[in-house]
């Protein structure tokens, strides 16, 4: 993971997300998931150009359960986007870089 790259969990997600002031891109994912590997970099690539701006990270749905249920997240990868403590837009499946920065940029508009 880039070093932008947070590591979320069900201890953290209200910290860390619903009550960030800014907005935050959370990438649920688990480590035998293929397509999550194929965006992994994407995401890396995501926080470095956002930094500063948008809190990205990630939620290894092995790991942490309760959160990922909580937001009905059926298929990996899902991607969701948080601002306010609500979510805001879900991308499901892959998508590429422009589509995640066009997300973003919408939430930053």
């Amino acid at each position: 993971m880039a070093e932008n790259v947070l590591e979320f969990n069900d201890e953290n997600f209200q910290s860390e997300v619903l009550d960030a002031d800014v907005p935050v891109l959370v990438d649920f994912w688990a480590p035998w998931c293929g397509p999550c590997k194929m965006i992994a970099p994407t995401i890396d690539e995501l926080a470095n150009d956002f930094a500063g701006r948008v809190k990205i990270g990630k939620m290894n749905t092995d790991d942490n359960q309760q959160t990922p249920m909580n937001y009905n997240i059926q298929g990996i990868p899902t991607v969701l986007l948080f601002k306010g403590g609500e979510v805001v837009d879900k991308v499901v499946g892959v998508a590429n870089k422009e589509k995640f920065s066009a997300v973003l940029d919408a939430q930053l508009g």
